[in-house]
């Protein structure tokens, strides 16, 4: 549990402070990720590099774990406080949501959010 514990708060970490490289090193190669602002998926660390980068330039996203519950079998559930503001500081959303992640080897393999969620953007995002 202590190795998931760290995980998440160093790609938390790593996020907040929009440290790409911190956070793809804790990422497999072909890494499948949420667009959570945009709706549908990226797959590798360059797109979500790409997706990252994007997203910073139109929103400040700062999301912090409330409660990590390891499932055994590289799954994580992770309840987040996730605070969405406008690049001139307006709060777009404050709202806690569930992240679920699958891992091997150490590495994040995959991030799923809350039921239903990808298909659209979030309307965390729905704002701009």
């Amino acid at each position: 549990m202590a190795n998931t514990q760290t995980l998440i708060a160093k790609v938390y970490s790593a996020f907040n402070q929009r440290d790409i490289d911190g956070a793809l090193a804790l990422m497999s190669e072909d890494v499948s990720w949420p667009k959570a602002s945009e709706g549908g998926r990226v797959v590798g660390k360059e797109e979500i590099r790409a997706y990252w980068s994007r997203q910073w330039k139109e929103f400040d996203p700062h999301v912090d774990p409330i409660e990590v519950i390891d499932r055994g079998e590289g799954k994580i559930d992770v309840r987040v406080h996730q605070l969405v503001k406008s690049l001139g500081g307006d709060v777009l959303s404050d709202s806690e949501v569930w992240h679920a992640y699958t891992t091997e080897n150490g590495l994040i393999e995959r991030m799923d959010l809350e039921a239903n969620a990808e298909q659209s953007p979030s309307s965390a995002f729905s704002h701009h």
